[in-house]
């Protein structure tokens, strides 16, 4: 499908049937419990939204154990951390105080994460690929961008920047790493871009005159900054009315952002920046 990136594809049928099938026992879970819903809960779900981009690549770079590769490809991988996850709150949900819930969150977070990028790393440092050049530099430069994206959306729509708080300045973050590490994956690094609307935004920009002196991805940066700061003015009414649906789904915005761009960072940092 033309929407759909490069490399989509479903599991064997046993691992997508089990992942279906731990799927809707987690959402079922969370469903009859309920648990709460807070802008300190979503961004603690940060570290496994991280997760399944280090996971993602682990399949990529052929890293993952045969018997559970399937679980890490480009539809599962979804599928299996929406389960962990699920799973984690489940959990979480039952620590007292209610406060430390969310740290109960972040922390399996962490504990799962870690070893997968130290596993990821690992397969770069074997190969001798391994660099971090680039994949710092990409972090270091997103931060600087949001953080002057924020401070623009604070001056320009305050209510908006502190009704959405931290899970608004995540979603900001999330979808500027994922276009400056694109931007730099295709320009200087040499990567395609897997996502249809992605490569169609830079192909536009090819034709530009501006394309021989910046390259093609410095438009997609601008639309991911424009995009992400048009959902946090539009999602702070939604959150006023519906706190708990409004910081879900800007939760989940802030997920596909800061996915594919820790994605790109772990990628080009076990290749050494090769496409």
């Amino acid at each position: 499908m033309v929407f759909l990136p490069e490399g989509f594809s479903l599991p064997p049928l046993p691992y997508l049937v089990g992942l279906l099938a731990a799927a809707v026992a987690v959402g079922y879970g969370l469903a009859s419990r309920r648990p709460s819903v807070t802008a300190r809960h979503i961004v603690a779900f940060a570290p496994w939204m991280a997760v399944g981009s280090a996971l993602h690549v682990l399949y990529v770079v052929g890293g993952l154990p045969p018997a559970i590769a399937p679980l890490g490809g480009t539809a599962a991988v979804y599928l299996t951390i929406a389960s962990l996850a699920g799973a984690a709150w489940l959990g979480a949900a039952s620590v007292r105080p209610a406060r430390r819930v969310p740290v109960a969150i972040a922390g399996s977070g962490l504990l799962v994460l870690l070893p997968v990028i130290g596993g990821a790393l690992a397969v770069g440092a074997d190969r001798g690929t391994l660099t971090l050049f680039w994949p710092t530099t990409i972090a270091v430069g997103s931060v600087a961008v949001t953080a002057i994206a924020w401070l623009a959306l604070r001056q320009l729509r305050p209510t908006a920047a502190t009704t959405t708080g931290w899970v608004g300045l995540l979603a900001v973050f999330g979808h500027t790493l994922d276009g400056v590490s694109t931007a730099i994956g295709v320009d200087i690094l040499g990567f395609g871009e897997r996502s249809p609307v992605s490569r169609w935004i830079m192909a536009f920009a090819d034709r530009l005159p501006t394309a021989e002196a910046l390259g093609s991805g410095w438009l997609f940066v601008l639309v991911k900054l424009a995009v992400a700061g048009g959902v946090v003015v539009v999602f702070a009414d939604y959150i006023e009315e519906e706190p708990t649906e409004g910081l879900l789904l800007l939760g989940f915005i802030a997920a596909v952002g800061l996915g594919p761009g820790v994605h790109n960072l772990l990628l080009f940092a076990v290749t050494g920046g090769g496409g």
